[in-house]
Formats: structure tokens, C-alpha cells, sequence
């Protein structure tokens, strides 16, 4: 895990989908842990598509993802952790800095239809040195999925709603470039 410290960074796209808007800013008042790469089929227990110890577990529901973070004696990130730790107090259009570099992260034109290992593209790693924050595998958050303006206070942090839609963030293999930026939801 990689510790993400307290800090501001502006939340949401002015060029994304129209749930990502408006770009405002949010602060975290206190440093956050975070993995530094996407959960292992070893870590896991079990595989899907591509068996490899080292690849990121796939085609996992929230509920499964959730309870792994629990058994792991953690938790899922809000949407706000999430997107801090990729951006950063820069607010990074991509984690690693705002221009699109291909080889920087796996994505649907570089891919070759499958997932890479949790630890291939270290170049593309967001301010803290999370890995595949972008691309990869989309990545779960705790968070209802609202709109924004994100508000911590407004019911979207609500663990106890087991019916509501939440939040995956940050694209996969399968995606174009549009779809791996950091504000994506």
C-alpha cells in the first residue's frame, strides 16, 4: 500500500461526461492508504480470464470487492480518495501528468485484448505511486454513484444501501483514451 497524504486537488472534468461535472474542489483532512496496485488473482484466491498469479483480479462485483477489502481488514476507497490519490494536489488530467503517453498505460489500442501484469507500466504511476490507476482494470469505489458535486455528507457514503449503483473508476484494457483519464467515473 502506498500512504496518500491530506491535501485539496480539483474533483471532475470540464471536457469528461456530464457526471463528472463541474470540476470543484474537495479536501481530505486526513492521509489515507491505498493499494499500490490492482488486487492479484493471488491475492484474490481465484482467477478469471487470464489464470497469471500477477494479473489483476477481473470481473468482480462490487460486493465481491468489498468483501475482499474487509477480509483484508480494509475497505474500498471513497470516489474522493480514489481520484485524489490518482490526481494529486495537481489535479493530473491522467496520473502521471497531462498529456496522454500510450506507453504509460494499457488501454484498448495497446492491450492486445487482454490485462497486463499489476506492476508493468511503473512510468504511468500517479504522485503517491499508485500503478494502473489508469487503464488496466476499472477499479471500484465505496461511493453511490450521484452526481456531482461531490458531497461526503449527502447519503453517498452510505455503506448500509445495498441497492444502489456505485462508483467504478479509472478504465480498462478494453478502453479508447477518453475513458482512461482520471476524472472518469
Amino acid at each position: 500500500m502506498v500512504l496518500v497524504p491530506a491535501g485539496c486537488f480539483r474533483m471532475g472534468s470540464t471536457d469528461g461526461e456530464t457526471n463528472e461535472r463541474p470540476v470543484h474542489t474537495q479536501c481530505l483532512d486526513s492521509p489515507f492508504w491505498i493499494d499500490r496496485t490492482e488486487v492479484t488473482n493471488a491475492q484474490y484466491g481465484s482467477s478469471r480470464y487470464w489464470p497469471e498469479a500477477n494479473r489483476p483480479r477481473e470481473i468482480v462485483d462490487w460486493f465481491e470487492a468489498s468483501g475482499h477489502c474487509l477480509t483484508r481488514g480494509g475497505r474500498l476507497p471513497t470516489e474522493r480518495e480514489w481520484e485524489y490519490a490518482a490526481r494529486g494536489p495537481d489535479s493530473l488530467v491522467y496520473p502521471w501528468g497531462n498529456i496522454f503517453e500510450a506507453d504509460l498505460v494499457v488501454y484498448g489500442r495497446n492491450s492486445d485484448s487482454q490485462t497486463a501484469f499489476v506492476d508493468e507500466r511503473p512510468g504511468g504511476a500517479s504522485w503517491v505511486g499508485a500503478v494502473h490507476m489508469s487503464g488496466n482494470v476499472w477499479e471500484w469505489v465505496s461511493t453511490l454513484d450521484r452526481n456531482y458535486p461531490y458531497d461526503p455528507l449527502d447519503g453517498r457514503e452510505n455503506l448500509d444501501d445495498l441497492v444502489s449503483q456505485r462508483v467504478m473508476r479509472g478504465g480498462s484494457w478494453l478502453n479508447a483514451t477518453e475513458r482512461v483519464l482520471s476524472a472518469t467515473r
